[in-house]
């Protein structure tokens, strides 16, 4: 009978599988997503221009964003990495989970003490980030890249790995209108650039100077992240499933014979006589 069968398989299978964990809360390595966020620390992004009420320091209003995006997803599957940029690219977090390790490195930590003066080498932060991801199964990852554009490399342009792939967004903040006299030279959000170099990343570009993330764009990230194999089914769930079906039916058997049966019932029939025969 085909219902024994599958249920006799399944049940073989199951036998033979090593046990699975079911702790509450936990998450398979497979099922983790990946956040790579490559952060401006030049001196630009101590300018207060940012923010709704345009007196945020630029810095501030990008830990802000991150901060929202983590709200808004579920943040116990992800797996942030932090990229400090200025002069140089330098990692400072690899594949946390812990949130306040992250927070900590936004609001806390002095990063651009530790680069040397000169201009901003944004590429260098998303060539590092390259890196980092390429080990990672494809389109498991997002690159966020949060700066105020001040000053970004013409050329030089780094190509993502197929972890990332097209699930880039450049953040801007900093006033993309009026400018602020700093260092010899006039820095301001620069709209046009990080417009540009998102779209030669086939990505998004998002003016969060006084806007936060949309829902709809932290919701598209955050779907193109999800592990493409965390929803197949393995040998366990086809188990379970044949276990099941093959139960179901043999529980059933019975009453579907009943109603669906012959209507041949042992016995004489009424007026037979063996003798007319």
């Amino acid at each position: 009978m085909p219902a024994l069968a599958a249920a006799a398989w399944g049940l073989t299978v199951l036998l033979v599988l090593p046990p699975g964990s079911h702790k509450p809360g936990e998450i398979k390595e497979a099922e983790y997503r990946h956040l790579v966020l490559v952060l401006d620390v030049s001196r630009s992004m101590e300018v207060a221009d940012a923010g709704p009420g345009g007196k945020q320091k630029r810095a501030e209003r990008a830990a802000d964003l991150i901060q929202s995006f983590f709200e808004r997803v579920q943040a116990e599957r992800y797996k942030t990495t932090v990229i400090a940029v200025a002069s140089e690219a330098k990692p400072v977090v690899l594949d946390t989970t812990d949130r306040e390790v992250v927070r900590n490195v936004l609001t806390e930590l002095p990063m651009r003490h530790a680069f040397k003066a000169g201009e901003t080498n944004m590429f260098a932060g998303i060539e590092e980030a390259v890196k980092v991801a390429k080990p990672w199964p494809p389109g498991s990852a997002v690159l966020m890249v949060v700066t105020d554009g001040d000053t970004v490399p013409t050329t030089g342009m780094p190509k993502m790995p197929a972890s990332i792939g097209n699930n880039v967004v450049m953040v801007g903040v900093g006033n993309p209108t009026v400018g602020t006299a700093l260092g010899g030279h006039n820095t301001r959000q620069d709209v046009s650039t990080l417009r540009q170099v998102a779209t030669r990343l086939n990505g998004t570009y998002h003016d969060g100077n006084e806007k936060q993330l949309t829902t709809a764009l932290i919701s598209q990230l955050d779907e193109k992240a999800k592990p493409k194999g965390g929803d197949k089914w393995t040998a366990r769930e086809y188990a379970l499933l044949c276990v099941g079906s093959g139960a179901a039916a043999c529980a059933l058997l019975p009453a579907l014979l009943t109603l669906l049966g012959t209507g041949w019932e042992p016995g004489r029939r009424p007026g037979f006589d063996r003798r007319t025969r």
